[in-house]
């Protein structure tokens, strides 16, 4: 085991895939040169180039719109839009092309992308910029939608989503990033659609996603105090 950050885990799936499949490319605003505004692609310009480290235009409705054409042609890109709130900016694209193209076609074409988006309150980066939309995902047919709560799921479930054939919405809570925690050293992906159980308990459960799930287990404690054990359900795959 080792202990890394969040951001690191996320950062380590991106590099691990993309040496595992030349198909993987990364694209979105300030990407390639600046490394990401949370440094997770840091150094990624420099060791696979410009033609699969792509920085973008200010318009997530262009390179949304590009990654799925890209990815109805084969290639598997991760697209990261700088903010979860932007999703309202590239509606078409990923909302009535994506999600119902192997739907439409029948299952003759997969768009096998996903879509990186940073969520949450707590750093006062204002209105526009500290939404979880995660139920807004979830309400259209077609989209798999993941909120990790961990270091080693965040880099086994966003490993597993870059490997799926079909979209997936990976929300990433922006106050998780620094938590340091222990993962597994060798390779392993964790599958889609399945919960885990933080915390055993008999008497009530506790039903939660990504970076509530450390306050709900924070109550799960509390609650013991007292006498009541508390199950901890996190979700994961929403």
């Amino acid at each position: 085991m080792k202990k890394i950050t969040v951001s690191k885990a996320i950062g380590e799936a991106l590099h691990e895939e993309m040496l595992r499949d030349k198909n993987v490319f990364i694209m979105g605003e300030d990407m390639a040169v600046m490394g990401n505004v949370f440094a997770i692609t840091k150094g990624f310009l420099e060791e696979f180039g410009p033609n699969r480290v792509i920085d973008t235009p200010i318009s997530e409705e262009g390179f949304v719109g590009m990654a799925v054409g890209a990815a109805m042609r084969g290639l598997r890109p991760v697209v990261e839009l700088m903010y979860d709130d932007f999703a309202t900016e590239c509606a078409d694209p990923l909302f009535n092309q994506a999600a119902k193209i192997r739907y439409m076609t029948g299952g003759q074409c997969n768009v096998p992308m996903v879509l990186r988006a940073p969520m949450g309150a707590g750093r006062r980066n204002a209105g526009q910029h500290s939404q979880s939309l995660e139920n807004f995902f979830c309400h259209f047919p077609g989209l798999k939608v993941v909120a990790p709560c961990s270091a080693a799921d965040a880099k086994g479930l966003l490993k597993t989503a870059i490997r799926d054939d079909d979209p997936v919405i990976f929300l990433e809570h922006k106050l998780l990033y620094a938590k340091k925690e222990e993962i597994p050293e060798e390779e392993y992906t964790i599958p889609l659609g399945q919960a885990a159980v933080k915390r055993e308990g008999k008497d009530i459960s506790i039903i939660t996603w990504s970076r509530e799930v450390n306050f709900s287990l924070e109550a799960a404690a509390k609650l013991a105090q007292e006498g009541i054990e508390a199950e901890v359900l996190d979700l994961r795959t929403l």
